[in-house]
């Protein structure tokens, strides 16, 4: 896949997603191996306006690179704005977020609200290509809802003004994450257009990498939900592609090593109180299906400094050491 300067076979790529793509995250995913990875959504009217959290989704590390920005909005000059920002900081790609079904978005003409008006979705996205040299993508849904899919003329107009590729989420904003999303849109795409097309939803193990990749003909594959509680999916992913065989599951040392570090990457970049704080949501995926994870949840969440849950997370491993020889044996593998 060529998107500008860069050129992966078959990218595994990190969805954008809104408080859970921030920097500690992305590097964790990063250094388990996905291609290219984005921001949470970032606000073409915040940034405009100024705002210092707003801008602080955009700050990236070399470590990150291929990298993008995703942002998102649903007024012309806000977008030409944002890209204009987004552009000083020089990422490898800037993204446009035409997908977000979420209702504040959507409902006020920004996200997948933009494919209810395509002569508008075409305007912003043109006004973003304008204001920068870096390659522009789309990430998208099928339509609006069933009676609206209109994919196809999307992807073709979207390749005429300059887009360098295409992600699609392959449901429609009706849709949400429910039902099973229809990839048979993704040949018709890929035979209207020539831009790289990259595929999403509902991909959450190895063999669904495959699958899309071998069923649809997609240039990339990209994770969203699926690496919140297995981000090791990246290399798993990778490893399966090559060799068939499917990969082993990462061991609860393994989980408790990589929660670790990314709790240490979260205070690094946040700040102690606020990095604890910010890395409970990402308990429930490291530790999800160990016994008695409730209880030790539980525990963690009452915890405002880093050094008693890493302290608490190494007894837990010595717990589970002891367990008797099947469950040992299989958490520990």
């Amino acid at each position: 896949m060529k998107l500008g300067p860069i050129e992966i076979d078959h990218p595994i790529v990190l969805a954008p997603m809104e408080d859970v793509t921030d920097l500690p995250f992305r590097l964790v995913c990063k250094r388990l191996g996905a291609d290219i990875v984005y921001t949470e959504f970032v606000n073409s009217e915040g940034l405009v306006r100024n705002s210092e959290k707003t801008k602080k989704k955009m700050f990236f590390s070399e470590e990150e690179r291929p990298f993008g920005i995703q942002i998102y909005g649903g007024e012309e000059s806000s977008m030409e704005g944002a890209a204009r920002i987004a552009d000083e900081l020089n990422p490898d790609i800037i993204d446009i977020n035409c997908g977000c079904w979420v209702k504040d978005v959507a409902m006020r003409g920004a996200g997948a609200g933009l494919l209810k008006d395509l002569p508008k979705l075409e305007r912003i996205v043109a006004s973003v290509v304008k204001a920068t040299n870096k390659p522009v993508t789309v990430k998208t849904r099928l339509g609006w809802d069933e009676s609206s899919i209109r994919i196809v003329e999307v992807a073709k107009m979207l390749e005429g003004i300059g887009v360098r590729g295409l992600t699609v989420h392959c449901r429609t904003r009706a849709q949400a994450h429910k039902g099973v999303p229809d990839y048979s849109w993704i040949p018709r795409i890929k035979a209207a257009a020539s831009i790289p097309v990259i595929v999403n939803g509902n991909i959450f193990e190895p063999r669904d990498v495959k699958s899309v990749f071998d069923e649809t003909g997609c240039d990339g594959v990209m994770i969203g939900r699926g690496a919140i509680d297995n981000p090791w999916i990246f290399r798993q992913s990778e490893e399966f592609l090559a060799t068939g065989i499917p990969p082993q599951q990462a061991s609860i040392n393994e989980r408790i090593a990589l929660c670790t570090d990314h709790l240490r990457l979260s205070i690094d970049y946040k700040g102690e109180r606020t990095g604890v704080l910010e890395m409970r949501k990402h308990y429930s995926g490291y530790l999800r299906g160990l016994p008695g994870v409730a209880k030790l949840r539980a525990e963690l969440m009452t915890y405002t400094t880093g050094d008693p849950v890493i302290e608490r997370l190494a007894r837990f491993v010595d717990e589970m050491q002891k367990e008797p020889g099947a469950m040992a044996a299989q958490i520990f593998a």
